[in-house]
């Protein structure tokens, strides 16, 4: 039986992770609403949640990951991957590639194309700039004095600057800004940091307001068991901690921020979603919704390979104890060098063939190369070049794995599942081998080591390739898809109100009706933002 207690929240954000910590900002501003923020992971007191190099050590590890998995891929060739989705305060901008990217204006454009007012690049730009503390300063596209600070990477590598130049040569065009509505180009990456340490969204929304604000509390450790509805409305939230289970209530509403995996999972223990899902696992169904789970898009990357020499990779830095502990002192006393880095920090956005619109591939650029995360650097200089197909036409689904919230969900991605997406990965791996010959690399000659130069150039042989070699990169979103109420996919409509059900909404990734173009992080952060202002004027009436 679980234990209520008798104190009342205006509101309870479920998940303070990059949107919940936006989210609990913003309704507690307002000193009159009392608000409940709700996290299963941890505080973030470990030092590589800070150092940006951290990632390295916090993906695919219990302490600050959730080490989900994928089902076995056809599309990858039976294989599994890991699907890091981060268990502390900040969530996945804790663990994350720390990449300031927005997207494309024709992304927004194609929302409010169907039908979601108030989405559109122009109504979406002026939330991306008020959020910002961009080091570029207050301009036509950025903001300055937000909580999201945007800077310029800290360190550099000869290397980057020649596939830089490679680009160009093939014709991409240079760029210094990819985030200005069309991001074809070729540029460094710029990152949420701050003098060198990594900006998650616990630093940037909640530390500063936690200890000020009475009228808002952080309750970590909590597994989140179900919603509590009564009559068609959700009232509040049953939660599990130190063994115990915990029922709070809210007076106005419960905001889900828990992403495109944990939403889900809270949704479907609390028998809202797939029918057919909720019966086999033996939960009574409370409201039919079967979008609930489905249209999963991720961004897969294609981990090209290419061993080069005559030139530095921090694969050669990696194995001399001596360069990593210049390394280290690098850090320390200047806070710049390779310890700065984020995962990625070269980008190229391109097409993968002239019939493209607009840039539908993003390159991933590393002086770095490794068979995957949590195994060390190979031991030869090599580059890794990772093309990914921006606008995936696969759809997958995310359900709950039983009734019992500790159990892992059945992650299913589907990728590479359409002829569509299959052609665009045999055509990337084309553009990367085009990008490698260009003349500005050709004096450290470039050498193919995966997916090989065996491999020839049919469409066949490549996607099989891309099977072999793609993995996630980390952007689940889509699965409680923003939609019109005539649409039986949609779950939430285009005020982040649940489709069908009072007092709810879900404000993170998994309300995209389609993916950004690009990273995903600050895009969660405009869709907390937006759904926050929406919460606030609703609540005046």
């Amino acid at each position: 039986m679980a234990r209520v207690i008798e104190a009342e929240w205006d509101y309870i954000v479920c998940g303070a992770g990059t949107a919940g910590c936006l989210m609990a900002n913003r309704l507690s501003a307002d000193r009159r609403n009392r608000v409940l923020l709700l996290e299963a992971g941890t505080k973030d007191d470990w030092i590589w949640f800070h150092i940006p190099v951290g990632y390295l050590f916090a993906i695919n590890n219990p302490r600050s990951d959730w080490m989900f998995r994928t089902e076995p891929e056809p599309g990858l060739n039976g294989r599994a991957l890991i699907y890091p989705r981060g268990k502390v305060i900040g969530g996945s901008s804790a663990i994350n590639a720390m990449i300031a990217m927005r997207g494309q204006a024709a992304d927004y454009d194609h929302w409010r194309q169907l039908g979601m007012t108030g989405w559109g690049w122009d109504d979406v730009k002026r939330v991306f700039a008020k959020l910002e503390d961009h080091f570029l300063g207050q301009s036509e596209h950025h903001g300055a004095g937000g909580e999201w600070r945007v800077e310029a990477p800290r360190v550099r590598w000869d290397l980057l600057d020649k596939v830089r130049e490679a680009a160009i040569q093939m014709g991409v065009p240079a760029l210094d800004d990819f985030n200005t509505g069309d991001n074809e180009g070729v540029s460094a990456f710029h990152v949420n940091q701050k003098k060198g340490l990594r900006w998650s969204s616990a630093r940037g929304f909640l530390k500063p307001v936690i200890d000020a604000r009475n009228n808002l509390e952080l309750n970590s450790g909590v597994l989140i068991e179900k919603l509590i509805v009564e009559n068609g409305r959700v009232t509040g939230v049953q939660y599990r901690q130190g063994g115990e289970s915990v029922i709070v209530r809210a007076r106005r509403e419960v905001v889900l921020t828990s992403g495109s995996v944990g939403s889900v999972a809270i949704l479907e223990r609390s028998g809202i979603g797939d029918g057919a899902v909720l019966s086999r696992h033996g939960i009574e169904v409370v409201k039919e919704k079967p979008g609930v789970g489905a249209n999963l898009q991720d961004h897969l990357q294609i981990r090209a390979i290419y061993k080069v020499s005559g030139i530095r990779t921090l694969n050669e830095t990696y194995h001399n104890l001596f360069r990593r502990g210049l390394m280290g002192l690098e850090y320390a006393l200047r806070r710049t060098g390779p310890l700065t880095m984020a995962p990625s920090q070269l980008g190229i956005f391109t097409r993968s063939d002239p019939r493209q619109e607009r840039a539908n591939i993003q390159f991933h650029v590393q002086p770095l190369s490794l068979d995957k995360f949590g195994d060390p650097l190979h031991r030869f200089p090599a580059v890794t070049v990772a093309p990914c197909n921006l606008r995936p036409t696969s759809r997958g689904s995310i359900h709950i794995r039983s009734a019992e919230a500790t159990d892992a969900p059945v992650i299913a991605p589907n990728y590479l599942s359409t002829e569509e997406d299959r052609q665009v990965a045999a055509d990337s791996l084309r553009v990367t081998r085009r990008l490698m010959s260009q003349p500005a690399l050709a004096p450290y000659r470039p050498e193919e080591y995966l997916p090989g130069p065996v491999i020839g150039d049919d469409e066949a042989s490549l996607a099989r390739a891309a099977g072999d070699i793609g993995t996630t990169i980390f952007h689940p979103v889509g699965t409680a898809k923003m939609g019109l109420a005539s649409d039986p996919m949609a779950v939430v409509d285009e005020r982040l109100k649940f489709i069908g059900l009072e007092g709810l909404r879900i404000a993170d990734a998994s309300i995209m009706p389609t993916i950004t173009s690009g990273n995903t992080n600050t895009p969660t952060l405009m869709i907390a933002e937006q759904g926050a202002r929406m919460i606030l004027e609703d609540a005046k009436g």
